[in-house]
């Protein structure tokens, strides 16, 4: 049976107030319902990017409390930190997945600025600290600068892509963008076995095209407040539990299943949970040059 990894992004770029016990709740039971990753920013008390982990490690502690989801934390978002502020998820040990942003692209009127040499400050920085990056694209030709990064640093197989659409200035979530980018993969990484993609829709108004990526072979799918809080057009809800459940519902009814953390951390090669990846954050990491 084909197994599918549902990856949960609870935060709404837009919320102002930062709760970490509120936010491992709605994780906590995400996980409950199906997801097997929970993809998170490292965000200040008002919601602001920033490179000070304290809150995220709060709340990293409180999700351990409750389960093994697999930890996925971001270094890219909208903001004014530097590439070195933004790789701090990359020394914590609790931390075992981050996003990778290979380029730069217009997300509606912000300019989200990844050059090259920050990227590669980035890639750099998650392989010295044996973390699995899931590699963001939002056009097709950051797609061949994955395969590009790939001849110099060498990813760990299979590599693990995150194509996202819905972003006013980028990809629109249309069945030809979709094949359009998928087709981009397999063209720059002619050997299926070494890449898996995911789906992700920024203003999701409804269940279509998650319905068509799994049809089209998505390994894993991103529902949550990060991108859309709708459960049916026009129809908001107020946790993410409730996204989950919807989504595990759609992979079930096409014959597959969730993907349970382990299962996650086998595919992408991440090593088991231990004695410190489970502690979550309750420790304060030093800035690292």
């Amino acid at each position: 049976m084909r197994k599918i990894m549902i990856s949960v992004a609870p935060v709404a770029a837009t919320d102002i107030l930062i709760n970490p016990k509120a936010i491992a709740k709605d994780v906590i039971e995400c996980y409950k319902r199906g997801a097997s990753m929970v993809h998170l920013h490292v965000r200040d008390l008002n919601g602001k990017l920033t490179a000070d982990m304290s809150l995220l490690e709060e709340t990293i502690a409180y999700i351990r409390e409750g389960c093994d989801i697999v930890i996925e934390i971001s270094t890219g978002g909208v903001s004014n930190l530097t590439i070195e502020e933004r790789c701090q998820p990359c020394y914590s040990p609790y931390v075992e997945a981050t996003s990778l942003n290979v380029g730069s692209v217009n997300l509606g009127d912000a300019v989200y600025q990844n050059p090259i040499k920050d990227v590669r400050y980035c890639v750099q920085k998650i392989m010295e600290n044996n973390k699995i990056p899931e590699i963001e694209v939002f056009e097709l030709g950051m797609i061949n600068t994955v395969r590009e990064l790939d001849d110099q640093f060498h990813f760990i197989r299979p590599v693990l892509f995150a194509l996202v659409f819905g972003h006013g200035g980028e990809m629109p979530a249309t069945v030809p963008a979709l094949k359009h980018m998928i087709d981009g993969v397999y063209e720059n990484f002619p050997n299926r076995s070494d890449v898996l993609w995911g789906y992700t829709q920024a203003h999701r108004q409804d269940w279509e095209m998650v319905k068509v990526a799994l049809d089209m072979g998505a390994a894993s799918v991103r529902i949550g407040f990060e991108d859309s809080n709708l459960i049916a057009p026009g129809v908001k809800v107020d946790n993410n539990a409730v996204l989950i459940s919807e989504a595990a519902d759609i992979i079930k009814s096409k014959g597959m299943m969730p993907m349970t953390p382990d299962e996650v951390r086998a595919m992408l090669k991440i090593p088991p949970l231990n004695e410190k990846t489970r502690a979550g954050g309750r420790q304060t990491w030093l800035y690292k040059e």
